[in-house]
């Protein structure tokens, strides 16, 4: 008769009954029968391992009905667990065996067996209650108890790293590779686990890890736990694993992103050197760099505009976000560089290329020429029949307001040089009223040329006072509609900032409007932007810094 040679000769029998006369290893005489057989039992779980490997677990359980009892008592056996790769070896066992997928209570008992039994290998809380026969071993061995288990827990993940990745560089080869369910079972295992700073390694291997699988192969339990601890700052890893974190698993990203807006809104905006310095710190907008995690960070965003009806501290967080991205956008390899287009698909394409060029990219003497082609283009384009959804529009406002440094240069254009001012007054119309219903947008151009036209009258005027400022002063407090309010508002802020004789009645000014209209806010976003803009530039003299400052303290506790 022929010899069926699909399943190795493996005596379970043999091994289960050692293993039961072994236990723990706590008599002198089973510790020397344990190391004598040691050699060979590693050569059994080896075996085992490579037999079972591409076994279904069910499968696996009904031709070997022994394994759980053997691999069991195994794991509790030190002399076993600290020999050579028999660690390794086990836990690789106890992947084969869980059920990623599991179908009734009897598979989801399974797996939380294999857990425990994973976290009792690689945690040494779980060894206290064999505390005194453990120490016996780890003495003899000359270590202490936390250098032993600080190195078994080293030595297993430096052979499940150089497995997972051998087999990443080997993945053509089926029969060598390994399955998809081992690796989701690995990192199911890594979870009460993922703030030991050993377990690092493995953590970033597996999130860089991708196998033949269309599916993604990491529990999502792994994905969930690795990203609050990330946010949390409990691990650190390279910025490569935290995005590849993020591609692979979009609820991690979304988190990371609410996560970021909960932060700026929960500290007091005194500059926006903190600000930036929050944002960059997230990683998000490094990670943005693929257009993908961009698309759905931009979304997140629109939506807490929206939520907060266009809160001008919530504008101010996107516009410097924004301008962190376009500095790690343009900081990546040319090789590697994603087109405009991918991040901003369906944008007129020469609107997204002026917006993306920074002023300091520019002469200063060019900023105006630059902002009236902008202007251009964007009154070409919602003129257009084509654009005639509040969706459509919206859409090219809020590509617009993300690059909200060129609106405030359109603002300040409008007073220190010598511009056609419609162009300019248009787009920044647009921007504080972007909708044109019962000609709101055309009223608001008429406001704001009115104040602007006044302001150009006394701009030379070196010697001020509030009462010269009346008219435009009533212009902004007895405004009804809000958008023109924040319109002219910001032109006459801007005035008092810029003008000869407008630093003597600054403070004056801005404390009489913002304590007749609702604009403290708006205000104060104004100047810490404008004061953002100064210390990275360098362009204004220190008599406008210092009044810049002097506003945003006195703003501070009004906001």
């Amino acid at each position: 008769m022929a010899q069926d040679t699909t399943v190795p000769k493996l005596n379970f029998e043999y091994w289960l009954e050692k293993a039961v006369e072994w236990g723990q290893a706590t008599t002198l005489e089973s510790q020397k029968d344990t190391c004598l057989h040691l050699p060979q039992l590693q050569e059994f779980l080896h075996q085992l391992y490579e037999t079972i490997k591409h076994l279904d677990p069910t499968v696996a359980i009904q031709q070997f009905p022994l394994i759980g009892q053997l691999l069991g008592r195994l794991c509790w056996n030190p002399f076993v667990i600290g020999y050579d790769e028999s660690q390794k070896t086990l836990m690789w066992c106890l992947c084969c065996l869980y059920s990623s997928e599991p179908q009734n209570a009897v598979e989801l008992k399974a797996n939380s067996w294999i857990r425990s039994l994973l976290c009792h290998l690689l945690s040494s809380s779980n060894w206290d209650s064999n505390e005194a026969e453990t120490s016996t071993f780890i003495s003899a061995l000359g270590y202490t108890s936390a250098d032993y288990y600080c190195h078994l827990v080293k030595n297993m993940v430096s052979s499940l790293v150089t497995e997972l990745r051998e087999n990443q560089f080997n993945g053509l080869n089926i029969q060598e590779s390994i399955s998809a369910s081992r690796v989701n079972a690995v990192s199911i295992f890594c979870v009460p686990l993922i703030t030991l700073p050993d377990l690092t390694p493995l953590l970033e291997t597996l999130l860089l890890y991708h196998g033949g699988s269309s599916k993604e192969i990491l529990s999502s339990e792994f994905l969930e736990a690795v990203n609050e601890a990330f946010l949390k700052k409990k691990i650190s890893l390279p910025e490569s694993a935290i995005f590849s974190l993020w591609l692979r698993h979009l609820p991690s990203l979304e988190k990371a992103t609410l996560h970021l807006l909960d932060q700026l809104f929960s500290i007091q905006l005194n500059s926006l050197e903190e600000v930036a310095r929050v944002i960059k710190d997230s990683l998000l907008p490094q990670a943005s760099s693929h257009p993908a995690i961009f698309r759905i960070v931009n979304d997140i965003f629109k939506n807490a505009l929206m939520e907060t009806d266009g809160a001008s501290e919530v504008m101010t967080i996107i516009q410097v976000f924004t301008q962190l991205f376009l500095q790690a956008y343009q900081n990546e390899n040319k090789q590697h560089k994603f087109p405009l287009k991918a991040y901003f698909p369906y944008h007129h394409q020469p609107l997204v290329r002026a917006l993306v060029r920074r002023p300091f990219e520019l002469p200063t003497t060019y900023w105006s020429q630059h902002v009236k082609h902008i202007s251009d283009m964007l009154k070409a384009l919602t003129e257009d029949t084509n654009v005639s959804s509040l969706t459509d529009l919206f859409e090219i406002w809020f590509l617009v307001a993300c690059f909200g440094e060129w609106l405030d240069i359109a603002a300040e254009q409008l007073l220190k040089a010598a511009v056609e001012p419609d162009p300019v007054l248009w787009l920044l119309a647009f921007y504080y009223c972007p909708k044109n219903e019962n000609q709101q947008r055309t009223q608001t151009m008429v406001e704001a040329q009115a104040v602007y036209s006044h302001l150009m009258m006394l701009f030379s005027c070196t010697d001020l006072s509030l009462k010269d400022l009346e008219a435009a002063v009533h212009r902004v407090t007895g405004i009804e509609q809000c958008c023109n309010q924040r319109f002219t508002t910001h032109l006459l802020t801007n005035f008092l900032l810029f003008s000869p004789g407008g630093h003597e009645i600054a403070q004056e000014c801005i404390c009489h409007i913002t304590e007749i209209t609702d604009t403290s806010k708006e205000v104060y976003n104004l100047l810490i932007r404008t004061a953002y803009r100064f210390n990275h530039s360098g362009e204004e003299n220190q008599r406008t810094v210092k009044l810049v400052n002097e506003l945003l303290q006195k703003l501070t506790l009004k906001v």
